[in-house]
């Protein structure tokens, strides 16, 4: 009886993060609203700082969990410049934490309000949060031949006319690398084989169409694009098989120890700007992941795996970074909750806001 509450209490780790995230959302949309239609009457740039300045405000707050209260080790691997750029963040995709790694780096350079997505089409139905990406400068895309290109194009140009800071994060595999589905991945590598493409196995074959779009769109504004590969600690069975990745829930419970992340900083005079070209250079791209990931999985020298070649820096997060922004929101959240017309706010916030959110992103792309 007492082993079974231990056991329970260990897996409920989670709820208190869970409840402040998403607790405050109703709080952050308010304030976010609130300053959208003060700025209405002010320059696009005045909007778009204090946006920003918002973003990073809950990010901070979401990064307190998932770096200081996971107390998980960040291990960076390769050069992360200090300085903010405009960049395009490439990446491998496993899970749901892997959008919040964009952030672990974003914040290490100072650049945490600057992070937009390009996220499946499906994601902007999320209540509150799925209107608000959208706003701020997500990007949501239709796969295959439902892209669509134009839309894109356009939504990039009027965050450049903005003079928006950009660091985009797009994940080219278009889809998780789950090993709890082998026919995706069968999927994947036969298309490889089919195209002449090399055979990747801890990764999927990468889609070409949205990072095309982004590059050749934002050429001359980009500083940079970041290649990154990403690897959780502890994802390998006793048999050596590779295992599903963290969900948001499991990390959260401490059941990632450390995570390992490989920075590549490419400058946009390297990378072919033909579509069939960069296609050519993206898997190429994903075939130097694919062996980062069989030396960190597969190596034979036991000493060799659990970490990336090359030289590495432990990387802890101040708590100055991110507890401010969490007794901010968690006490504007607290006080909103404490009173009965605050109660009945906070309430319609979530129902007219998620409402609103659909009906918006229903009309607008």
């Amino acid at each position: 009886m007492l082993l079974s509450l231990v056991l329970h209490t260990y897996s409920m780790r989670y709820v208190l993060p869970a409840a402040v995230m998403m607790g405050t959302a109703p709080t952050y949309v308010l304030a976010w609203g609130a300053w959208r239609l003060l700025s209405a009457v002010l320059p696009a740039r005045f909007y778009r700082e204090v946006d920003d300045r918002l973003y990073t405000i809950y990010q901070s707050m979401v990064l307190f969990f998932f770096e200081n209260y996971t107390g998980v080790q960040v291990i960076i691997y390769g050069d992360l410049p200090k300085n903010k750029e405009n960049v395009i963040y490439l990446s491998n995709h496993q899970c749901t934490v892997d959008w919040i790694i964009a952030d672990m780096l974003a914040i290490r350079q100072n650049a945490l309000g600057h992070v937009r997505y390009v996220l499946k089409d499906g994601l902007k139905w999320l209540p509150l949060y799925g209107w608000y990406f959208s706003q701020h400068g997500g990007v949501y895309v239709k796969r295959s031949a439902k892209f669509n290109e134009k839309e894109m194009r356009e939504k990039l140009r009027t965050q450049m006319k903005a003079e928006t800071p950009m660091y985009l994060v797009i994940f080219p595999e278009g889809t998780r690398y789950n090993p709890e589905i082998p026919k995706v991945i069968a999927d994947s590598q036969s298309f490889a084989e089919k195209e002449g493409l090399a055979i990747l196995k801890h990764v999927l074959t990468p889609r070409v169409k949205a990072t095309h779009v982004a590059i050749d769109s934002m050429k001359d504004y980009l500083d940079a694009v970041y290649d990154v590969t990403v690897a959780y600690e502890g994802t390998v069975d006793h048999k050596g098989q590779r295992k599903l990745a963290p969900s948001m829930t499991e990390f959260l419970c401490k059941e990632c120890p450390r995570v390992h992340i490989f920075i590549d900083r490419i400058e946009l005079k390297d990378i072919p700007e033909e579509q069939m070209y960069m296609r050519r250079w993206l898997h190429e791209r994903f075939e130097i992941k694919d062996k980062l990931l069989i030396e960190f999985y597969d190596a034979k020298d036991s000493k060799r795996r659990n970490k990336f070649p090359g030289k590495s820096v432990h990387s802890k997060l101040s708590l100055k970074k991110t507890l401010p922004s969490l007794l901010f929101l968690g006490g504007l959240t607290a006080s909103m909750l404490l009173t009965e017309s605050g109660r009945k706010l906070y309430v319609k916030t979530w129902i007219y806001g998620t409402l609103i959110g659909c009906l918006w992103v229903s009309i607008k792309p």
